[in-house]
């Protein structure tokens, strides 16, 4: 499905896709943006909303349905005459499988017209609907107002799936030194891989922030537009500090854990070993008068059967007490 919005005087509005080429087409064209379900139907609905031909093979053609953590392809891709083309990956978090997920979003920015697809269960185009309704957080050029949106739910989105992980850490770490059913060390693993999904997917946009900022850099002055770029590199800085933090943190859990089974192993083995050697001792006794020689101390003496009886649970009850003393027991 595409759905298309126009920029008027007082904010964004939808619009009909059928009638924007004719907007665009007028003396005065306002900033537009387009928005497809897919990466496949981004270079279609680029050639839709006039974008040079030139423009689309080189930005879309070139780096368009690819998977958005391929080294071979760049992730933000400046175009001639000042365009921009960008692929992220976007995030999600569910509380309740913990599991981070990823989809893709690519934004394509070209004079006053910027087409975006989004693909995966990311979801972002609620957020960046959002986000150009907050109108005093977005740079002056009307044409970058979609980028802007873009970047702010991106990284916003990084910060809530952060916080997200940031409490399932937690709840880990009440698991780890608590006895129950479930085993932290897998808990542990699970997350520790989420995680990692969540910090392979910041890397295109950790990349990306210082290049917008040196582009605003050469040009000299400081405006509102390299302000907001600078917080957002800022903040998702912190954010990307803040998973390696708890990945850190989950290590570390992990260590615990493995050491407290290695102890608790520890004292296992001394249980049974002391208890193997109580046991020896009586079964030592059963076997010398177990024996079948003629000539044996005791063997027709009456009190013969009941005094090894006694020194067995004596013998017992003896290293009973010296390993309950010594703790091994």
């Amino acid at each position: 499905m595409e759905r298309a919005w126009v920029h008027q005087g007082d904010g964004w509005a939808e619009t009909e896709p059928d009638g924007l080429l004719a907007l665009l087409a007028a003396p005065e064209p306002p900033a537009a943006w387009v928005h497809v379900d897919s990466l496949g139907q981004l270079a279609d609905a680029a050639r839709q909303a006039g974008v040079p031909e030139s423009v689309v093979l080189r930005a879309v053609a070139d780096h368009g349905p690819a998977a958005p953590g391929d080294p071979r392809r760049p992730q933000l891709r400046r175009l001639p005459g000042g365009g921009r083309y960008l692929v992220s990956p976007t995030l999600a978090y569910d509380g309740s499988t913990r599991d981070v997920t990823t989809g893709v979003w690519a934004a394509l920015v070209v004079d006053d017209v910027t087409i975006t697809a989004e693909e995966g269960p990311g979801e972002l185009l609620a957020d960046v609907l959002d986000h150009l309704g907050e109108g005093d957080h977005l740079p002056q050029d009307r044409g970058s107002h979609v980028f802007a949106a873009v970047l702010m739910a991106l990284v916003r989105r990084a910060g809530d799936v952060e916080s997200g992980v940031g409490e399932a850490v937690a709840d880990v770490e009440q698991l780890v030194f608590t006895p129950r059913a479930e085993d932290p060390a897998e808990v542990v693993y699970d997350l520790k891989r989420e995680i990692a999904e969540a910090r392979r997917a910041l890397v295109p946009l950790l990349s990306a922030f210082p290049d917008l900022v040196a582009e605003q850099e050469d040009a000299q002055r400081e405006t509102r537009t390299m302000r907001w770029l600078r917080r957002l590199d800022s903040v998702l800085t912190k954010v990307d500090g803040h998973l390696d933090a708890h990945d850190a943190l989950l290590g570390d859990m992990l260590s615990v854990h493995l050491s407290r089974v290695s102890v608790r192993q520890n004292e296992d083995m001394r249980k049974i070993s002391a208890w193997a050697a109580i046991i020896a001792v009586p079964t030592l006794i059963a076997g010398v008068y177990g024996m079948n020689f003629d000539h044996m101390p005791e063997l027709h003496w009456l009190l013969g059967y009941p005094l090894s009886i006694v020194l067995m649970g004596a013998a017992a009850g003896l290293l009973f007490r010296l390993f309950k003393r010594s703790g091994w027991l």
